[in-house]
């Protein structure tokens, strides 16, 4: 068969599939099997829960729900895929889990998990959670059952706010004293990058993802698959005192021997797992959980390298088998068992393997990445393993993720080299189809067939075509109302439910839908050259084309001097000891007057020496980001 007339069979497969399944929500939620030891060892090892399971701030407002899911009880209904309604079950059990000697987990109280080791004067603890407040909660719950401990050391395993953002809820006043903070080399830089850079509409879409301004329900937000959904507390960030640079290094914590293995550009850009080799516990981080993880994730991130991440699993089994007697993560519920614990590490190995090779094998047969998101299946050794399953990743959009790093965005056809913009394409293609009335209508011809893919398209197409048409906007509500109903992945199901929230409702201001993650801590931890560089990316470039200004920003504390450029709509700088003599004006200030400067605060007790207009004209051409953007319109 040729390859172009296998794309032809592949698509027509594909949508007999779709239909079938778009007809009846149901009928996607086929009887799982039995459950095996995943409800036993996710309630292995329980001591007690946070009773209510409720969270809140010093002003009394909700932080965290926990208790919210206490729908989760029961058999699945029709509105909830069946896969997707037992991961909610499993990870919904909320509370203080004992995990091996020494070694607890504080689950179900936010996205994440806290780990906390025992050692000879305290408590390390590892990965703080999102909020300050739910990591408060989590050490006082371990407290209330285990002594009143002092936290005697922190760990990050990596990056991403739900692994850090709680750290002033454990440590209040920062790393005080002897207390080390330890985290892989790199984390600082990726902690502030990403959520800087792209952060605005990094968070709007996370709003998406997990759901967040839909009901915790059987008819709303179930989870995400990975955890339940985000706290929204206060996010900090205590800068690391102590990095982790190779694998084998070994670092004792309050007489606790942790030993590390780098994985850096697997499920972040800095990660490490660790073994705890005397009391045989491994820590996976978010290396290999019980869900098919996110090559790219549908908020935005860098494609992540499912190569190296399948490499780096296989490097674990070589250190680690026969060591451990338990494998714990950040997410998810711990498995006991040496040979259990190779299982799940191989099996995981395996799928992020079978994945990159597999679509690397069709790129070079001339596929595109949406035929081989289509195409692509895993063999029935790995699609059958509940671990495995697609509930916050998915095959489809991590086989586009892996198409995008190794071949970008276009797929190689002329035709889409030079595409309208939504708009414009969308008022094209509903005049082509003879006017909105009539595109609707072939729209819900497509319903009824079940093929709710296409309804999809064409109604989005009316959408965009022209915002206010009512029928157009109720009945594309609807279509993505049964394809999230139907959706094992809970991130599609929250991204369709909200589009259909949006579409019914309007689009929603930020306030509750996430904590802010750019928090104060976070940008202080910014370095210079990142502060200017957030300035860069906001300049509007039109406005500033004809505007041409120098400038010196001299910070005497760390004994340079940033010279500060702004021409052809560009702000470029560099470094030195030395003085401009053409700078139009000098700025030399702290660090902390820096930042509010640029928060827009003034001046304040900033020393200026020449024209200080001219970084009234620099701050004129800097736009503030729209946290509030639409998505599912235009």
């Amino acid at each position: 068969m040729t390859p172009l007339s296998r794309r032809g069979f592949v698509a027509a497969a594909a949508g007999a599939a779709a239909a079938a399944v778009a007809l009846s929500p149901e009928a996607a939620s086929a009887e799982p099997p039995p459950a095996g030891g995943d409800f036993a060892d996710a309630d292995r090892g329980f001591v007690a829960a946070l009773v209510p399971g409720v969270v809140r701030n010093a002003e009394g407002q909700v932080v965290y729900d926990a208790d919210a899911y206490g729908f989760l009880e029961g058999a699945a209904p029709g509105s909830v895929h069946e896969g997707l309604w037992r991961q909610g079950k499993l990870v919904a059990r909320q509370g203080l889990y004992k995990v091996a000697d020494r070694v607890y987990q504080v689950r179900g109280l936010d996205l994440s998990n806290m780990t906390v080791v025992e050692g000879e004067r305290g408590v390390v603890v590892v990965d703080p959670l999102i909020s300050a407040e739910t990591a408060a909660a989590a050490l006082e719950l371990y407290r209330a059952h285990r002594g009143d401990r002092p936290v005697t050391g922190l760990i990050y395993t990596h990056p991403h706010v739900d692994h850090f953002g709680g750290c002033r809820g454990v440590l209040p006043e920062g790393a005080a004293g002897d207390v080390p903070v330890l985290a892989p080399d790199g984390f600082l830089e990726h902690a502030v990058s990403e959520n800087v850079y792209a952060g605005t509409a990094m968070q709007r879409r996370s709003g998406y993802m997990y759901g967040a301004r839909l009901p915790k329900s059987a008819v709303g937000q179930v989870g995400c698959g990975l955890g339940q959904t985000v706290s929204l507390g206060s996010v900090g960030l205590i800068p690391p005192t102590r990095s982790v640079e190779r694998t084998g290094q070994v670092e004792v914590v309050d007489g606790v021997r942790f030993e590390f293995q780098m994985t850096p550009g697997t499920e972040a850009p800095a990660e490490m797992n660790f073994l705890l080799p005397d009391l045989r516990a491994l820590c996976m981080a978010e290396n290999a959980t019980h869900t098919m993880h996110n090559i790219i994730t549908l908020r935005g991130a860098q494609v992540r390298d499912a190569r190296e991440w399948a490499r780096y699993l296989s490097e674990s089994v070589s250190l680690f088998e026969g060591r451990a007697d338990v494998a714990f993560a950040s997410h998810h519920w711990p498995t006991w068992g040496g040979e259990l614990i190779v299982e799940l590490l191989e099996r995981q190995r395996d799928l992020y393997a079978y994945m990159h090779d597999q679509t690397l094998r069709l790129i070079n047969a001339g596929w595109t990445g949406r035929e081989i998101a289509e195409e692509l299946e895993l063999p029935p050794a790995l699609a059958e393993v509940w671990a495995n399953r697609g509930y916050y990743g998915s095959l489809s959009h991590n086989v586009k993720g892996i198409y995008q790093r190794y071949m970008g965005w276009f797929d190689g056809n002329p035709a889409h080299l030079w595409e309208h913009p939504p708009v414009a394409e969308a008022k094209r293609y509903v005049r082509a189809l003879g006017g909105r009335t009539a595109t609707v209508a072939k729209a819900r011809g497509f319903v009824r067939e079940g093929d709710l893919r296409f309804a999809a398209t064409l109604l989005n197409h009316v959408v965009f075509a022209d915002p206010g048409h009512r029928a157009a906007r109720a009945e594309l509500a609807r279509v993505y109302t049964r394809l999230g109903r139907g959706s094992e992945n809970a991130v599609w199901r929250n991204f369709y439910l909200m589009g259909a929230q949006e579409l019914r409702e309007g689009v929603k201001g930020t306030e509750g839908a996430g904590a802010s993650v750019v928090s104060s801590d976070l940008l202080l931890a910014l370095d210079v050259d990142q502060l200017i560089d957030s300035v860069a990316i906001r300049v509007n470039g039109p406005r500033a084309w004809d505007v041409r200004l120098t400038m010196d920003w001299v910070l005497p504390a760390l004994g340079k001097t940033w010279h500060v450029v702004l021409r052809h709509g560009v702000l470029t700088y560099r470094s030195d000891a030395k003085a401009d003599p053409d700078a139009g004006v000098t700025l030399t200030m702290t660090k902390p007057q820096l930042l509010a400067m640029l928060a827009g605060k003034g001046l304040g007790d900033i020393e200026v020496d020449g024209d200080v207009s001219l970084l009234h004209t620099l701050l004129g051409v800097v736009d503030e980001p729209d946290p509030d953007f639409a998505i599912v319109t235009p």
